[in-house]
């Protein structure tokens, strides 16, 4: 069978820079606004007459990220809420043969070569290679069976909260653009356990989540986790010698 290549109609803009802070399914994505930016001089502007009459908007897409850092794909993967691992295709990880991700958002609206969605769960900067307009009597199927979900609730019962410290360092690091909460929630919502999408482990009598260079604490209490307080992931004499931590040495700065 001969090879197929696809080019982007488009890409992505999105709050989301990076894999840890990106939501895994456009319903985690709330309403966060994005867009989608049709590339001019092909007659895209025709091809979207009519979109914006629907409410959702199927997007084809690329995982570039996965492309540009030849990850390759894997036969089988170990998903965020399974235990043991399952057949690639049995999933939806971006650890594919073909490196292509499809999802369901709302559109607000369409403007000229731009159309305005929300809930997306996209990278900044994903390509797109089409959009498909979700035609629900067709698309919908509410009783199909889930599969190896079955048995998990779709809605994590885990609750995470905040104590004061928490949310004031959180709230800290916000302000100077670094937005960890999410990227919390979203790991710690599926439960305290070390898993392969979730870098937690055993520290001083609680636990330890790091997210990219820093390092959140926390407990599990019932089916309550409560977050501690935040930590730079860099040792202090990398704080001392490293210019380009300044961030890091305010942070640990205002702690004290």
């Amino acid at each position: 069978m001969p090879p197929y290549t696809f080019e982007p109609i488009g890409i992505a803009r999105s709050l989301f820079h990076d894999r840890v802070s990106a939501p895994r399914q456009p319903p985690l994505a709330g309403d966060a606004p994005g867009r989608i930016e049709l590339i001019e001089g092909r007659g895209y502007e025709d091809a979207l007459q009519g979109l914006a009459a629907w409410q959702h908007v199927w997007i084809v897409f690329v995982f570039n990220r996965n492309v540009e850092q030849a990850r390759g794909w894997r036969p089988k993967v170990l998903p965020p809420r399974s235990e043991e691992k399952l057949g690639v295709f049995a999933t939806r990880s971006p650890h594919r043969p073909n490196p292509i991700g499809l999802s369901a958002v709302a559109i607000d609206r369409v403007e000229g070569l731009v159309v305005h969605v929300r809930g997306l769960d996209l990278l900044d900067e994903t390509p797109v290679l089409d959009l498909k307009p979700y035609v629900a009597y067709s698309d919908a199927h509410p009783d199909s069976r889930a599969g190896w979900l079955e048995a998990h609730d779709p809605i994590a019962p885990w609750e995470v909260v905040f104590t004061e410290v928490a949310n004031r360092e959180l709230d800290w690091l916000r302000g100077r653009g670094v937005d960890l909460r999410p990227a919390v929630v979203a790991a710690l919502s599926l439960g305290p356990q070390p898993h392969a999408y979730r870098r937690i482990r055993p520290h001083e009598g609680a636990m330890r989540l790091s997210i990219k260079e820093w390092r959140i604490d926390f407990a599990a209490i019932g089916r309550r986790i409560e977050v501690r307080g935040v930590r730079s992931g860099f040792r202090a004499r990398a704080l001392a010698s490293e210019p380009d931590l300044e961030l890091h040495r305010m942070f640990e700065a205002q702690r004290r």
